[in-house]
């Protein structure tokens, strides 16, 4: 054998090897991981749809575009893979087939079950079995982690849609205080429960978009809607909560603010960004005070009950809201999600969404009504 030959062999052996590990690790093992081979493919689709959306101007337009990127994401891998095998084979084969077309050609025959090409010999028919098998195999695998993938989506997204009716579209925590009202024209609070539910959601995604990356790219069906800026705006509007209502604080909004930013920082790890675990309380943020004093307004003009004011709010919100937003703000750049208030810039030029509010309609009696006086119930106005 040829020097050419033993260094074919060798290479083709150990791509078929890194390629195979790389598969399990995506798809068998059920950790957060991250290879070359991902990040290349990752890096290489968003750099294709950041070229596609940088000239659109409208944002819905820009987000129908991107709602495809996770699905490309998932092809361009498949073809990676079975691009790798291909190559690996080719390499195995080209000793025993003489030319390195011939080896190509029989490689792709017995990748996808051809059999239009093969070598009556030893070696390579044992080659051409386990490549069969091998292309079988990967296919196999992608299929069955696709219902994984759109669980884990569907569970995400429930939530999401749900805070929708809270937090407005697209979502913003002041919002989410403006529209409950606490303690004033809600007669029972359900803010520990609704906190407690999303604190567990944050578990959740922390598991689910960890151990399975591509689902970051997994856009939502509402264009406005993002379950980052959904988790941001949650986040914000406990940090809100603690630091303006000290007299009425509970477990409930600390836990979801701590599993929130526990969850962003497991996803940036998995996706190879800085992660700052241990932040200084006292150091700055991005937000400005003009922009938290003007919310806390807001919340002032509905009857929003205040222990504090926005002077001496400021530093507890700033405090729990430095362990993460610099996160937050990278994965919203990184991923484009809908530029709402409060969530930092975007790879292109984009100007902040403001909150949509469904107009209020209170009904109003006919007049051909009869004269039985009834008193219509009160309709609260939309902040």
């Amino acid at each position: 054998m040829e020097a050419l030959h033993v260094v074919a062999v060798i290479a083709g052996a150990l791509l078929a090897l890194a390629t195979t590990v790389h598969i399990v690790r995506t798809l068998v093992v059920p950790r957060a991981s991250r290879t070359l081979m991902s990040h290349i493919v990752d890096t290489g689709v968003d750099a294709l749809f950041l070229m596609i959306v940088r000239p659109i101007r409208s944002y819905a337009r820009k987000d129908k575009v991107l709602a495809a990127q996770g699905a490309a994401v998932i092809l361009a891998q498949l073809a990676t893979w079975l691009i790798c095998y291909e190559v690996a084979y080719a390499l195995l084969l080209w000793p025993s087939v003489g030319s390195l077309p011939s080896a190509f050609r029989q490689a792709g025959s017995s990748m996808f079950t051809l059999g239009f090409a093969y070598t009556p010999s030893a070696a390579p028919t044992v080659i051409d079995v386990v490549a069969a098998a091998t292309g079988v195999l990967v296919v196999a695998l992608q299929v069955g982690y696709l219902p994984t993938l759109y669980s884990a989506f569907n569970r995400r997204e429930t939530e999401v849609t749900l805070l929708l009716a809270r937090a407005g579209s697209p979502p913003w925590g002041p919002e989410l205080l403006l529209r409950t009202r606490y303690g004033v024209a809600v007669r029972s609070d359900d803010l520990p429960a609704f906190y407690s539910g999303w604190e567990r959601w944050a578990a959740d995604v922390a598991e689910s978009h960890s151990n399975y990356p591509v689902l970051v790219r997994f856009r939502s069906p509402n264009k406005l809607s993002s379950w980052l800026v959904g988790l941001l705006a949650v986040m914000d509007s406990a940090a809100m909560l603690l630091a303006l209502c000290p007299s009425r604080e509970r477990i409930e909004p600390r836990r979801a603010l701590r599993m929130g930013f526990t969850a962003l920082r497991a996803i940036g790890s998995a996706l190879g960004m800085e992660v700052e675990v241990d932040p200084d309380p006292d150091a700055e943020i991005d937000l400005g005070f003009d922009e938290f004093a003007a919310a806390v307004e807001q919340l002032r003009t509905v009857g929003f009950p205040m222990d504090r004011d926005a002077a001496e709010a400021w530093p507890h919100f700033r405090g729990w809201r430095v362990n993460y937003e610099s996160l937050a703000y990278a994965l919203a750049r990184r991923t484009d999600a809908v530029p709402a208030p409060w969530s930092g810039p975007r790879r292109w030029p984009a100007a902040t969404i403001p909150v949509q509010r469904p107009p209020n309609r209170a009904p109003s009696l006919a007049a051909s009504e009869p004269a039985v006086q009834v008193k219509a119930p009160a309709t609260e106005p939309n902040p």
